[in-house]
Order: C-alpha cells, then structure tokens, then sequence
C-alpha cells in the first residue's frame, strides 16, 4: 500500500475512534419511560403484537377510526427499541420500494399505487401535526445520485421512462452541476431529484410520539412484554405473555423482523443486517463546504447503495452498503455491532467527502431488517380473518407501515376497499427455500450485485434469472 494510502487509512480509522456502538437516535435525552409490563389477564376488541412502527399506526389508525374500540398494544422490549428507532429517517411516499420496482412488479397498478403513496405520506405529515409530534419532520425530498458515468446514463433514462409513462411529475433530472450545486460531491456524476416524495424526521421520536398518541386515545400499552403463542379461544382469539395473558376479537400482527406466531407466514421473510455511522455536529465552515443547503436526503445508485442525511443539529448520518444475512436467518444482539462494516463506511464516506477529513463519528450501530422476495410489504390473514398480519417492508417501512397499518384493518373489518383490491395486497411473495440454500442464494446474489458496480452495471446470468422470476436480494 502507497505511503499516502496508507495515512487515508489510518485517517479513516482514526475518525472511528470515539464512535459509541449505540444507535444515535435513541440516545435522545427525551426517550420516554417504558410502560409496565402486562401482569395478570387484560381483554379487548384489538390486540396489536409489536410496538415499532407498524404496531403504533395500527393501535392509532384503530382508535381514531372507532374511539370507542378497545384496543390493546404489547411490545416484547421497548417501543422503537428495534428497526424503527434505528433507521436513516427517511420518510417515503413509495409503497414499492421505489418506483422501478413497483413499476416492474405491477405495472397496471403503478399510478394508483403513486397516488396511495402520496397520500400516505400527505396523511403521516397531517397526524404529526394533529398529534404534536415533535419528531423534526422536514418534507425536504430525496436526491438519487449517480456516481459513476453509467449510473448517470441510466438515471436520464429512467427519467425519460417515467415522463413516458406520466410518473415524472415532481421529479427532475439534475446535470453533475446542477446536482453538485444542491449537494457538493466530487464523486457526483448525475441525480434525480424527488421534490415532493420523501420526508426527514428523527425515527425514534416518531416512534415515541405514536406511543404518546396512542395512550392519550386510550390504547393499553404493555413494554418488556413477548408475545409467546397464538390461539383460538372461543369466539376470539388469545395470546400468552410471561405473566399474563390478552384475550381479543381481532389481532394484528406487527412483528417483522422477529418471528411471527403465524408459522407459516416465517418463510416469506428473511433478517439482513443494516449499518450506519453518524457524525459529530459539523460547523458553518464543513456545512459550507458541501453545500447542503437545502437538507435533502441523498442516495447513490449502486446495487450496494449508501444513503446519507443531514440531522436537525447538523450531523450527517451515512448508512447502507452492507447489507449481512447470518445462516439460519439468525437475530441477535451482537449482530447490530460491526466494526469492519464501520471501516468501509468510513472510507467511503470520505471519498464522497474529502473536504470533511478530519470529522469524527460520535456513533455506529447496526440493526435487522425484515426483507421479502419482492421487497416490499405484503399482507393477510388467518384464523377466519379474526387475524391480519403484515411485514417484507425491506427497510422503507417508515411511511409505509402506516398504509400496511390501514390494510390490516380493512382485512380485520372484513372490508373491500381501494387498498384491499390491490394486486400487491392479494397476491404473496414467493417465500425463501430452507437453508442451506437460502443463504447460498442471497450470497451468490450479493457477490453478483458487487461484480455488477465494478463492471458498469453489467448483470451476470444469476442477476437476470432472478430478475426473470421476479427474486433477488436487495441491499
């Protein structure tokens, strides 16, 4: 390695040297108490099982539907504790991971599917504001960067496409200056500006605020309390706790990531580990430096993409890259830590930013995330529709679970409706195969997407099978 390689390096991991292994977000000074845990028997019309995002919209959409619903939360840790206290804050209207993957998976339905997005995010920006959730919401919008040559071919385009099919309204084509005048980057090339689809907020005081909301509606919230098992009790429905037990009409399950108590629902969803770093306040004088002027989020084009945001105090947050599955599908605790994930982060972070060398990371953490074959959310129903579930949010579950939120209800209310007649609320994902060929797959699939970023984008013939059969792994 060249002596001047070597100093970037040791600069690098230098700038890691204080980072605390905890998420940012959750060390907010503001984090609430956790609620008692349940002890003895409790009752209700509505159980919901999971206090992070998809939970909280669920107990909350509940109650203000038919205040006079009793309605029932249990979290088996704390609220916001997992995914939704973790992620980069990124807020989107997509319910589709994105448009080219809604467009390719149900290209009829597209516009609608925009127009229900749009809508959701109208209506998440509305009940913060109702509620008085002070979660440093900022509908700033998202920039999709190109940073190599081929990318940017491919962003014009995919932007040609979307004026095509009449997708484009709100969205813009940025040259590399135009794209370098709204953020400075060497390494940017080309972007595609959504100016209307995506909002930034601190994940975890979303979360907490919810939780707030849903107690002054009167929602029952239980923390540091598991859901063990699931079954018939008469008319209704039962679930076990360690010290108590719910009885419900109806129950939602909003588990995600961690295993559903519908056995058959596991298969569809498999855990993939997600890092960030987050720096220390920058100074007028960084700030600019880059330019940032308008707070934007950012992503890059890459199959092994990063995302980036600015926090409300100046920070920059730089996630993504990796994205780890364990064997056997495995969630545990030192997973969310990962010291060689951080090193790469780093050195990426200041080849996108060489003017910032010499900033510091204050902290890095890791999390799971829920992932499906199509990346993106699917939903139904067991035990005479007296349960709904819904999970696959592939980490764009931050708007999204709110929509997921109103499809369970509209399935437990045994109700048609514009959500419940779409074809990606009827049809399921094709599940994952039982290891060991589960992981074989998604790791040939991850070494394939890496061979494509430093070949032009060039797919190799496992990438445009699974891309014939509508499967891959995103990262």
């Amino acid at each position: 390695m060249a002596p001047s390689a070597m100093s970037r390096q040791a600069n690098w991991t230098k700038s890691l040297s204080e980072a605390q292994p905890v998420p940012y977000w959750l060390e907010d000074p503001g984090k609430p108490h956790p609620e008692p845990a349940l002890t003895g028997a409790d009752t209700c019309d509505l159980l919901v099982v999971g206090g992070g995002y998809s939970g909280l919209w669920t107990a909350l959409n509940a109650k203000e539907r038919d205040p006079g619903r009793e309605v029932v939360l249990l979290e088996g840790h704390e609220v916001g504790w997992a995914a939704s206290g973790r992620n980069g804050g990124f807020c989107a209207a997509s319910l589709t991971h994105g448009l080219p993957n809604g467009l390719a998976r149900w290209p009829e339905e597209i516009h609608r599917l925009q127009e229900l997005g749009l809508r959701n995010l109208d209506e998440i920006e509305a009940g913060v504001a109702r509620h008085g959730i002070d979660c440093e919401f900022e509908r700033t919008g998202e920039i999709d960067v190109a940073t190599e040559t081929y990318q940017a071919w491919a962003l014009r385009d995919w932007h040609r496409r979307l004026e095509q099919r009449g997708l484009a309204d709100g969205i813009e084509f940025l040259d590399a200056d135009a794209v370098r005048e709204q953020v400075a980057s060497p390494t940017f090339e080309a972007g595609l500006y959504d100016r209307r689809g995506v909002a930034m907020l601190h994940p975890a005081k979303l979360a907490w605020g919810l939780k707030q909301a849903c107690r002054a509606l009167g929602v029952r919230v239980y923390e540091h309390t598991p859901a063990l098992d699931l079954k018939a009790y008469g008319a209704g429905m039962a679930v076990r706790t360690p010290y108590g037990t719910v009885r419900a009409r109806q129950i939602a399950l909003a588990t995600n990531i961690f295993p559903n108590l519908l056995k058959r629902v596991r298969a569809y969803t498999v855990p993939v580990y997600d890092y960030a770093l987050m720096t220390e306040p920058l100074t007028a004088e960084q700030l600019g430096a880059i330019g940032w002027k308008n707070r934007q989020g950012l992503g890059d084009s890459a199959n092994q993409f990063h995302y980036f945001r600015l926090s409300a105090d100046n920070r920059i947050l730089w996630g993504g890259y990796d994205a780890i599955h364990h064997y056997g599908g495995r969630v545990r605790r030192e997973y969310d830590d990962r010291p060689e994930t951080y090193l790469k982060l780093a050195e990426h972070f200041f080849t996108c930013f060489p003017q910032l060398e010499g900033v510091r990371f204050t902290h890095a953490w890791g999390g799971a995330i829920d992932t499906c074959s199509r990346f993106s959310a699917f939903f139904g129903t067991a035990h005479q529709g007296r349960v709904a579930y819904a999970a696959g949010y592939t980490g764009l579950g931050v708007g999204a679970t709110r929509f997921g939120a109103d499809v369970m209800l509209d399935l437990l209310a045994g109700e048609e409706t514009e959500r419940t007649r779409l074809e990606m609320v009827r049809k399921k994902p094709l599940p994952f195969p039982p290891e060991p060929f589960a992981w074989t797959g998604i790791a040939l699939t991850k070494w394939s997407l890496a061979r494509a970023d430093a070949h032009g984008g060039r797919r190799n013939l496992w990438l445009r099978t699974m891309d014939r059969l509508g499967l891959g792994f995103d990262s």
